[in-house]
């Protein structure tokens, strides 16, 4: 019979074992037949004020969270459009942003961020965010971002971009 060895105490438990890490960029989602992202949240200390309710913000902060990272699960990462990928670099802005505030989070709350395609004219995108705790919507975003040229430019968004984004759904198609 043969003696088990000993841990070795110089190293970390979790070295030996494979870790499966979360999708930091959280998912993507079928909506209303298009697509639509959903990213977690956890409310930190530093995304409160003094009275210990999530700043206001804070809000807009998960919201650009949610937008770069849905662009990015669908293959238009910011870093490949400033770098140009062939084309000239260009990044999308934001043109126009309206919040509205529902109800209060608070900290070490876990939230969900859900983005998803509102509007899709040909140079612009509008998105629906939503901000929830549960089934608890907290804050609403109407967010049109707009693909800027690095000369200034408004581009059109690329029919492939269009397509990964599907119908929006105040117009389908």
């Amino acid at each position: 019979m043969s003696e088990k060895s000993a841990p070795d105490a110089t190293k970390p438990a979790a070295a030996s074992v494979p870790r499966a890490w979360p999708d930091l960029a959280g998912h993507l989602i079928s909506l209303d037949g298009g697509k639509a992202h959903i990213l977690p949240i956890r409310v930190y200390f530093e995304d409160t004020d003094f009275s210990g309710l999530v700043y206001h913000a804070s809000y807009v902060r998960w919201c650009e969270r949610g937008r770069s990272d849905f662009l990015r699960l669908l293959g238009n990462d910011h870093r490949t459009l400033i770098d140009g990928a062939g084309k000239e670099p260009s990044a999308f802005v934001v043109r126009r942003l309206n919040l509205e505030y529902l109800r209060p989070a608070r900290i070490d709350a876990v939230l969900e961020v859900t983005t998803s395609v509102k509007t899709l004219p040909a140079a612009t995108l509008v998105l629906d965010q939503r901000v929830s705790r549960g089934p608890e919507t907290l804050c609403t975003a109407e967010v049109t971002v707009v693909l800027v040229s690095q000369s200034g430019r408004v581009l059109r968004l690329s029919t492939a971009l269009r397509k990964r984004l599907g119908p929006s759904r105040d117009h389908p198609g």
